[in-house]
């Protein structure tokens, strides 16, 4: 299975790949853009196993966006101009699709992929948070807790700083392994292995309580193996 993006300030290309995308069996769209930018930081974060890339673009070009990935990841080149054919598979590229693509020619493509049978993502101990104009890396052993705080989450690290980020609760919910971390709370996601105790309707995370609501507290205790008080 390849996790797929599509960059393209085209909105109308945009969409017309990602349904391709959507239809073809073995790729799985992680997201579109018309953001090369955004697009470089899911590649950066290693979220992207193949991306369709338009060439002309205002904020950074295909070309340039290759140069910095570094073919981190399989790239499909997608464009307007012929030209720009050879300068791209310079960069290793998979194929060249010139538009408008159809679905065929698509495909074509997508079949010179080196065949996948299962996912072989490298398994890492840390995850990146956009804080204010810079990405931090953040090992998972570090953190305590994640704070919901109106429209920023604030994330307590064990060395005592609290990183805000522009990203939800729920998003962290579903980004961080959930054999690591775990809902207590609408404004808190813990690390359970930095519970040092718990009682009642809370747990103790480095001296600070914090509360368990009701929502939360059955799946939370099945998980560290309590049955809850009928």
């Amino acid at each position: 299975m390849y996790r797929c993006m599509v960059i393209d300030d085209e909105p109308l290309a945009l969409n017309v790949l990602a349904d391709y995308v959507r239809k073809t069996e073995g790729l799985q769209l992680v997201d579109i853009t018309t953001s090369p930018i955004k697009g470089l930081q899911r590649i950066q974060n290693r979220e992207v196993d193949l991306v369709f890339l338009d060439i002309q673009m205002p904020e950074l070009t295909g070309i340039q966006v290759m140069k910095i990935i570094d073919q981190q990841c399989k790239v499909i080149v997608t464009t307007a101009y012929p030209e720009f054919a050879l300068e791209g598979y310079e960069y290793n590229v998979t194929d060249y699709l010139l538009k408008p693509i159809s679905f065929e020619r698509f495909s074509k493509a997508v079949q010179k992929l080196p065949s996948r049978q299962e996912p072989v993502h490298k398994q890492t101990d840390y995850f990146f948070v956009k804080s204010e104009y810079k990405l931090l890396r953040i090992d998972y052993s570090q953190v305590l807790y994640l704070e919901a705080l109106r429209d920023y989450v604030a994330i307590h690290t064990a060395d005592g700083n609290k990183i805000l980020t522009l990203q939800s609760l729920s998003s962290f919910e579903k980004e961080l392994p959930a054999q690591l971390f775990t809902r207590i709370h609408k404004s808190y996601l813990v690390a359970l292995s930095k519970i040092r105790f718990i009682e009642k309707n809370r747990v103790v995370i480095a001296g600070k309580d914090l509360p368990v609501g009701e929502t939360y507290k059955t799946v939370f205790l099945q998980k560290i193996n309590i049955t809850p008080d009928k």
